[in-house]
């Protein structure tokens, strides 16, 4: 039986993330990495010779050059769309970083790009391939603890750090602060653990942060279509460092701490729960992108998904702008309708 030609893939920039990507490639059969593009050629020089690939200072040109089967980009929110469509333009499928774009209209242009060169595209929200979310999200299907209520998810670090990159702090640039880059994240995983879109939303944010225009803090109150209530608190001022998500049931909870563990309580003191071991997030969704081009299908966190979380981000700011709730439409973005099972 004749093998599955190796699929090569390019990476468009050279940032903190590019590393994990790269590892990851090197780990799962079938692909390999050819080159990395940066503006900053020391960057693309420096992982060049550490993984053994060619090295550019224009993605484009490395593009036309390389012809990739897969182009990863990694680079700056803003840039999202633009290398998207000039990657799809040469051919390639797409392993786009979330969020997907800066707006619903951006994430339209690339998905329409992609439909007409019949390309596929998997953005990159990790909470649908991490250990703890799996086996949590086990836990919710199997009603062991009865019907899911609600879920509080709370998210604290320091935003505001002097190593973080100048766009990330301006709005034009990154989409928005905390709720845009983390918050993301949150409506992802709350999606995803209940496979349930968003109907409604509140918000409050505030702006205190010492440079930038972006919100340092929000409070989002969800709705799911489901009836399940959700709340995401996100700080970037000073304070302890948090990443939980807990999820009350009628018979019991759950706590989840994203990488590092899950506990149960059925009415006494949480207690730990054991989590299969699984492949790294992203050996996962490369696995996934590789085996859905393979087979011409559509990926199992797909385009129209991604573009739904935008889609409950951009009313999040609406809701904190007005101070009214918002209402989202039941789209066939919902995560219970893209494709029966996910990884």
């Amino acid at each position: 039986m004749q093998q599955p030609q190796e699929l090569r893939a390019a990476l468009l920039g050279a940032g903190i993330i590019a590393s994990s990507h790269l590892e990851a490639i090197a780990s799962v059969g079938g692909v390999s990495a050819c080159a990395v593009a940066d503006l900053d050629q020391s960057k693309a020089d420096e992982l060049a010779q550490q993984f053994g690939l060619r090295s550019y200072s224009d993605y484009r040109t490395m593009l036309r050059e390389e012809q990739p089967d897969i182009a990863v980009i990694a680079l700056p929110h803003f840039l999202h769309k633009e290398a998207s469509l000039a990657a799809i333009a040469e051919g390639a499928h797409l392993m786009l970083e979330k969020p997907m774009a800066l707006s619903t209209l951006e994430c339209d242009e690339i998905i329409g790009a992609a439909q007409r060169a019949n390309v596929r595209v998997m953005v990159g929200h990790t909470q649908h391939y991490i250990a703890e979310n799996i086996e949590a999200r086990a836990w919710v299907r199997s009603g062991k603890l009865g019907p899911l209520i609600m879920i509080q998810d709370n998210r604290h670090l320091p935003y505001y750090r002097p190593s973080r990159p100048a766009w990330f702090l301006d709005k034009a640039l990154s989409g928005g602060g905390i709720l845009a880059n983390l918050g993301t994240h949150s409506i992802d995983k709350i999606q995803w653990l209940t496979d349930s879109s968003v109907a409604r939303v509140s918000a409050a944010t505030s702006y205190y942060g010492d440079r930038g225009n972006v919100e340092g803090s929000g409070m989002i109150y969800l709705r799911l279509q489901s009836g399940i209530a959700a709340t995401i608190v996100q700080s970037g001022y000073p304070g302890e460092i948090r990443d939980e998500t807990e999820l009350i049931f009628a018979e019991g909870m759950l706590k989840l701490a994203t990488g590092r563990g899950l506990w149960i309580s059925r009415g006494g003191p949480y207690e730990p729960l054991p989590v299969p071991a699984t492949a790294t997030p992203f050996e996962r969704q490369y696995h996934e992108l590789t085996t859905a081009i393979r087979e011409g299908r559509e990926t199992d966190c797909p385009p129209a998904y991604a573009r739904g979380v935008i889609g409950v981000l951009e009313a999040v700011y609406r809701a904190a702008e007005t101070g009214e709730e918002q209402s989202l439409e039941l789209l066939s973005d919902s995560p219970s309708t893209q494709r029966e099972e996910y990884c």
